[in-house]
């Protein structure tokens, strides 16, 4: 895989370590903000909803500029939200940050997509992929759970500054070892942004645009609140929650490093072996929840499955939009936080029912069945690889 490859990855680390963090810091803003920790989810919920807004239309504003510039400049954007979030005392200013953070973050990763599809041959897309998606898996390994014992000892506000500080390094690799052009056709060759957008009328690409978000809605709706699980339901100390943070990120390295290995070629096989399991163990975690060896083990089987599934989906995504090379990153990234916008709300819905902490366990399942018997009729579809593959 080529160098500039594990630069964006760098980058994406930065970024993932943010997206992910509040899974172990909601008490802690909550708290020290005087709002439920239902209201603080609602930071997750909006830096979601930036990102698949901001996908779009930061690629749109990015399209004809180099790729190098845009990248470097998102990743400044994203500095300085975090710079500002980390000295507030208001949950509206708090919100805000996230939000810019999140335009800096879409606008990043939709052309980091683009250009990482461009910097190895079109039938490599799923190998590219994984390597930048280890960023975000790495995140929720190192970052994340450093993250949430940074904010344990020294307070969340501390998070924050780390997170704009991993920003530095990542900052001056893209602007001295990214290659300066943007690395696909030169203006005059590619598609017209209408005729890009256009592309967005396909059926095949709007349905692996569909089970892609939900898959990240289950992923999302659990890992946003498995700290409560985690000390409430499993009656562990808060100092398991970053444990269990990077078992669920080694499960996701494991998932979607395997799924590099198969998306390009088949796919239809992850669907089907990791759909269903992805399915039972939802149900199973919840069921067993207050086990905390059980807790522990399926935490990293469903970290596995949920990346697994979940980037050869967008896999997918790119294939079916290579015919817009400046927009497919965008769509992908937009896909992947609409998921991630609903499936924190939907679940937040549940803490005050007779559910109680494992209502998001039982929304990520029903999440991923709903995928199921969506994907079940139109397999052929899915299934779809370099090697004309089929489910069956």
């Amino acid at each position: 895989m080529p160098f500039p490859l594990y630069l964006l990855a760098m980058a994406v680390f930065a970024m993932g370590t943010s997206e992910f963090m509040l899974a172990g810091l909601l008490p802690a803003i909550a708290a020290d903000l005087d709002v439920t920790v239902g209201t603080a989810a609602l930071l997750t919920t909006a830096f979601a909803i930036g990102m698949t807004v901001g996908a779009p239309l930061m690629a749109g504003l990015a399209r004809n500029r180099p790729g190098r510039s845009s990248l470097f400049g998102f990743v400044l954007a994203f500095l300085a939200a975090h710079a500002v979030g980390a000295v507030t005392s208001s949950f509206a200013v708090l919100f805000a940050t996230r939000a810019i953070a999140a335009l800096a973050n879409a606008g990043f990763l939709a052309v980091a997509l683009t250009t990482a599809a461009t910097l190895v041959s079109p039938d490599m897309k799923g190998r590219a992929l994984a390597v930048l998606l280890s960023g975000t898996t790495l995140a929720t390994i190192v970052g994340v759970p450093a993250g949430t014992l940074l904010g344990t000892l020294l307070g969340w506000r501390a998070t924050f500054w780390a997170v704009a500080a991993l920003c530095l390094p990542a900052a001056i690799g893209i602007l001295t070892r990214l290659p300066a052009h943007r690395g696909h056709q030169d203006a005059a060759d590619r598609p017209g942004l209408r005729s890009e957008l256009a592309r967005l009328k396909s059926p095949r690409l709007l349905l692996v645009l569909l089970l892609g978000a939900l898959v990240n809605a289950a992923t999302f709706a659990s890992f946003t609140f498995l700290a409560p699980v985690v000390t409430g339901t499993a009656g562990m100390g808060e100092l398991w929650v970053p444990v269990v943070l990077v078992l669920f990120g080694a499960g996701s390295f494991v998932g979607v490093t395997v799924a590099g290995r198969l998306s390009d070629r088949r796919p239809g096989l992850v669907v089907a072996v990791g759909g269903p399991l992805l399915l039972s163990g939802w149900g199973a975690l919840a069921v067993l929840a207050h086990e905390p060896a059980a807790l522990l083990c399926l935490v990293f089987v469903q970290g596995a499955l949920s990346f697994a599934l979940g980037s050869t989906l967008i896999t997918r995504v790119l294939y079916e939009a290579a015919a817009a090379p400046t927009m497919a990153g965008s769509y992908a990234t937009a896909a992947l936080n609409a998921g991630a916008a609903v499936g924190p709300f939907v679940a937040a819905t549940t803490l005050t029912t007779a559910a109680g902490d494992t209502g998001p366990l039982w929304v990520s399942g029903l999440l991923v069945l709903s995928v199921l018997l969506v994907a079940w009729p139109l397999r052929r579809v899915i299934a779809a690889g370099r090697s004309s593959e089929v489910l069956s």
